[in-house]
């Protein structure tokens, strides 16, 4: 509705996880480093963690589009709340692996099994990513993931297993000291500071297709102020202030837009 007023090809704050908007921020380079670095030198299994709307889904996103498809199976599970059984069945979906709800689960292993042992023999490597994993809530479930690591060679593991969650995933965790043993990469993304608010900002509409400085500096101060760092909040109230400026004809969110822009939200 507003792209053509604001000089806009698309809408530059979707809440969607499209990799083409990821800002870089000093920490989100570091997490996607840190994710790598755990999946190219295959150290079985990493974990990130970080607030709701922190950008943790966009960095799994960015990892399952960069890393090479001829060297890399990758199995993305968005909604792990299954039974212990369940998630290894879904597991096998996202790696193209047939089974069925009344496959005992002991074939179910024995399926995976044999397509890490094809994937090495076909010299690839098997990824498995857990977005939200904080919402298992049966213990079993961790611990049938962890016993996944144990599908190993002498010099190597045959997967890599990254568990994406909130900070309760954390939690967990601490309190299964076997699986916290295997996790060879630890990292948690904080909200966005003041300075790379502003640059998430402009880079955001800078993909959108415009270089205009469309939002003043208070404006974004009140955007930081309001969102607390946090992307997916900041996303909501800029998009609501590009909205609010296309409907009184302004040509710059300024201080009181954004005010307006977040009262509406808080409505």
């Amino acid at each position: 509705m507003y792209e053509v007023h604001w000089g806009l090809k698309e809408k530059p704050f979707e809440n969607t996880p499209d990799p083409r908007f990821i800002y870089h921020s000093r920490e989100h380079l570091e997490a996607a480093t840190r994710l790598t670095y755990a999946i190219e030198e295959r150290k079985g299994a990493a974990m990130l963690t970080g607030e709701y709307g922190c950008g943790k889904t966009v960095i799994s996103r960015l990892l399952f589009d960069v890393l090479p498809k001829n060297k890399y199976e990758i199995g993305l599970i968005t909604n792990p709340l299954l039974s212990h059984k369940g998630l290894l069945q879904e597991i096998c979906t996202q790696l193209g692996i047939k089974s069925n709800p009344y496959m005992p689960k002991t074939k179910v292993l024995m399926a995976l099994n044999e397509r890490f042992y094809y994937n090495v023999k076909s010299r690839k490597d098997t990824v498995i990513m857990i977005d939200e994993a904080q919402a298992i809530e049966d213990l079993r479930t961790y611990e049938e993931l962890r016993l996944l690591l144990n599908f190993q060679l002498n010099e190597r593991f045959l997967i890599t297993l990254i568990l994406i969650g909130q900070p309760e995933l954390r939690e967990k965790i601490n309190e299964l000291e076997q699986f916290k043993q295997r996790l060879a990469i630890k990292y948690h993304l904080n909200p966005l500071n003041k300075e790379d608010t502003e640059k998430y900002i402009v880079h955001r509409l800078k993909i959108a297709g415009t270089r205009r400085k469309v939002f003043s500096a208070d404006a974004i101060n009140i955007v930081w102020e309001n969102s607390e760092g946090v992307p997916r909040v900041i996303n909501t109230i800029c998009d609501m202030c590009l909205l609010t400026g296309f409907i009184k004809k302004q040509d710059k969110v300024n201080e009181n837009i954004a005010k307006k822009a977040i009262f509406d939200l808080n409505q």
